[in-house]
């Protein structure tokens, strides 16, 4: 690929003004880490990306464009240094980008991060000058290039559970001059040969935070994660580590959400309708209705993740108005459907799914909906819980 004689002058035009957007709007960043992305080539880590077309095809599926510098310099260079995520990745299929085609539907399983989210990742994570670091999902290597500029090479190691994925990330990284350790791990299990770290942030989203995280953080080091779940509620914890193993540390405000952790995705689970058909037919009114949860705000969003520590293996999918509640691993089932102004319940199984959830509702509500960045969480060796003074019966997060 042949880049124009002026990339670089376009590119650091462009980077000075994303940055100064990104103060500008008030984004959570700490100026030391506005000042790295002023340095930091974010093209140099994505020579290809999709966009979604205006328009889904005559399916209905997301037409996604593969964009470049050969087929639209201007749109790729743009890309590059806006505020938002460009997915590098679709369905664990590594693209061709010196011959790239246009893709129908399909799931993003890798992308580059927004920056101003990156950014306020690290400006979170309480990093200064002498931390050794650890990132979990390298990704297109961007994010480490950041640290990389801002703690030295010698004091950063990544990982990174796709192959397909580290090598450009490396090669783009050694291009670059940045030398981190780079390693193809799996990130729940950290990196024990770099450990200990002062502090460990990941870039890819865990139901609960794995203990060999905590195992290799130095006594009072700090652990930034974000943690979802399968009914797709999300939220991020900092952690500060005890001499004694055990963690503790509030969640954070705002609502952001990462891809899985691939090992923690969620599990497939077959024909609702065939769910369904196994529940009593006899149903009973439900007291909360399901838009509680599924509302496109930000309480619906945190609900959802409180919710899941009720249901840790519940899944939810709406289809033609019903709301279907589906539990792999218990095997059991819950269906919402309207009924006149109300939400008819029919629950079957060992759980009762949506019991459960009104549960932890009713106990929200009489808190009084309390947002994200007032509750804590503790973590040792009998579990995780997410503690509040005015909800005591939280139940445990999902098992490790």
């Amino acid at each position: 690929m042949t880049m124009p004689a002026d990339l670089d002058n376009d590119a650091a035009a462009l980077r000075r003004s994303m940055v100064k957007d990104l103060a500008e709007t008030g984004h959570p960043v700490a100026p030391a880490w506005r000042a790295v992305a002023e340095k930091v080539p974010r093209h140099a880590f994505v020579p290809g990306f999709y966009l979604p077309a205006d328009e889904g095809d005559e399916r209905g599926l997301t037409v996604w464009e593969p964009v470049t510098a050969d087929t639209d310099y201007g749109r790729w260079l743009a890309a590059a240094y806006s505020d938002t995520t460009l997915v590098t990745q679709l369905d664990s299929e590594e693209a061709d980008w010196e011959n790239p085609a246009v893709r129908h539907g399909g799931a993003p399983t890798s992308s580059s991060t927004l920056p101003s989210l990156v950014l306020r990742m690290w400006s979170d994570a309480d990093i200064t000058e002498g931390h050794t670091v650890l990132e979990i999902g390298t990704g297109t290597g961007y994010s480490t290039a950041l640290a990389c500029e801002r703690l030295g090479s010698s004091h950063v190691t990544s990982v990174e559970v796709d192959p397909d994925r580290l090598k450009p990330a490396a090669d783009a990284l050694y291009g670059c001059g940045y030398t981190p350790t780079l390693a193809r791990a799996d990130g729940r299990h950290g990196y024990w040969p770099e450990a200990w770290f002062d502090r460990i942030v990941a870039a890819c989203s865990f139901r609960t935070v794995p203990p060999a995280l905590l195992r290799q953080t130095r006594p009072g080091g700090k652990v930034l994660l974000p943690l979802s779940g399968w009914l797709y509620g999300s939220a991020r914890v900092l952690l500060t580590v005890a001499d004694d193993g055990t963690a503790e540390g509030p969640l954070l405000p705002g609502t952001i959400s990462f891809m899985s952790a691939r090992s923690h995705a969620a599990p497939a689970y077959g024909n609702p309708a065939d769910w369904a058909a196994g529940l009593p037919e006899m149903p009973r009114s439900g007291r909360h209705a399901p838009e509680r949860l599924t509302a496109a705000t930000e309480e619906a969003f945190h609900l959802r993740f409180l919710a899941q520590s009720a249901v840790p293996n519940a899944q939810m999918v709406a289809i033609e108005g019903v709301l279907h509640l589906i539990d792999v691993v218990s095997g059991s089932a819950a269906t919402l459907t309207p009924d006149g102004g109300t939400w008819s319940v029919r629950e079957g199984g060992p759980l009762k799914l949506w019991a459960r959830i009104e549960q932890v509702i009713d106990a929200f509500d009489a808190a009084g909906r309390p947002g994200p960045e007032t509750y804590t969480l503790h973590v040792d060796g009998d579990g995780q819980r997410l503690l509040h003074s005015s909800m005591p019966q939280l139940p445990l997060l999902p098992p490790r």
